[in-house]
């Protein structure tokens, strides 16, 4: 069967190849019941647009390009939708990708997304990749650093001010009464946890006889939590941390799994548990998880404002959005607060 051209489209509707163009792309400029003939025409023919083929003429597709660092995490998931949503209201589209926090798979779709001239990349980056980034700039591809702040100001970026996270975390451990904090992250070589461990330790030296230890591990999943709760269950309770901060929530749910699933350990009684990113189902928990809230939707809708800035006809200067971070205590943390007998 033959392939539907827009010729065909204006012949069935009869109107000018001018008039189905602007239907496609700019619908204003077209008298409503003008528009309602071509849509039918379009609908009987069953055309389908080349959008192949209008990239090669514009030299740009109207994608945007997103490289989530795991999007197994809900925190990552809840930011591609708000980049989504803002997206949509400038008639662009998000290509996601998930990097899986692997150096090479982040290269790739950086190289994919190059291909497929996408208008900008949003990238959450595992390390540093400030010299890949100033390549595409030089394709003239705009990007912006999500979830991590830039180095200078030749890239935009929007994040979440990760040390004071890690200091409210540690600093709500301390004062529910705990002294031996355990901080559980993923690889250090994360800014993101980095940041949250540094912000933990700046916590405990404000508060002398306060110790943090720190078990890393391969990944920030719910695996990695179990593996870290098991840690802690094999210890003696003069060794045993009494409060744990985890890098993110995925984490701190399979601590809680490990330590409640045998019941050997109760949560807060034995050990009082902080996560981070208030993801939806922190509520959720079998123990409802104290958790540092990170504005996920805005940060993702901030991103594409940032790199629409930077893609107009008039480009603005490359600019930090910083937001700050926001402590959701509930009982993984804290005492219940017993009934009013009244």
């Amino acid at each position: 069967m033959p392939q539907v051209s827009i010729r065909d489209v204006a012949e069935r509707a009869g109107v000018a190849l001018g008039t189905v163009s602007n239907v496609l792309n700019r619908p204003e400029k077209v008298a409503p019941a003008t528009r309602e003939r071509v849509r039918a025409a379009i609908d009987q023919l069953g055309f389908v647009r080349n959008d192949a083929a209008r990239q090669l003429k514009a030299g740009r597709s109207n994608s945007i390009g997103f490289i989530l660092l795991d999007v197994r995490n809900p925190f990552f998931t809840d930011v591609a939708r708000g980049a989504e949503q803002q997206a949509a209201q400038h008639g662009m589209s998000v290509l996601l990708a998930n990097s899986d926090e692997s150096p090479a798979r982040e290269s790739d779709y950086l190289d994919l997304f190059v291909q497929q001239r996408v208008q900008g990349v949003l990238v959450s980056p595992l390390g540093d990749i400030a010299d890949r980034l100033e390549r595409l700039k030089d394709r003239g591809i705009v990007t912006v650093l999500v979830d991590r702040r830039a180095e200078g100001r030749q890239f935009s970026s929007v994040s979440v001010d990760d040390v004071a996270g890690g200091f409210l975390a540690v600093s709500h451990l301390i004062e529910q009464g705990c002294t031996r904090i355990a901080f559980i992250g993923g690889h250090l070589g994360i800014q993101q946890v980095a940041d949250r461990l540094l912000g933990a330790n700046q916590a405990c030296a404000a508060h002398p006889g306060v110790a943090l230890e720190v078990l890393p591990h391969d990944g920030m999943g719910v695996h990695q939590g179990r593996k870290a709760g098991s840690t802690i269950l094999q210890r003696s309770p003069a060794e045993r941390p009494d409060g744990a901060f985890c890098a993110n929530d995925l984490l701190a749910v399979g601590v809680l799994q490990s330590l409640t699933m045998l019941a050997r350990l109760k949560v807060p009684d034995d050990l009082r548990l902080v996560g981070y990113d208030d993801i939806d189902f922190a509520a959720a928990t079998v123990v409802p998880l104290t958790s540092i809230r990170q504005p996920s939707l805005l940060i993702g809708k901030t991103a594409v404002e940032l790199l629409i800035e930077q893609i107009g006809p008039e480009p603005k200067e490359p600019r930090e959005v910083v937001f700050q971070p926001e402590l959701i205590v509930r009982e993984s943390s804290t005492e219940p607060v017993p009934p009013d007998p009244s």
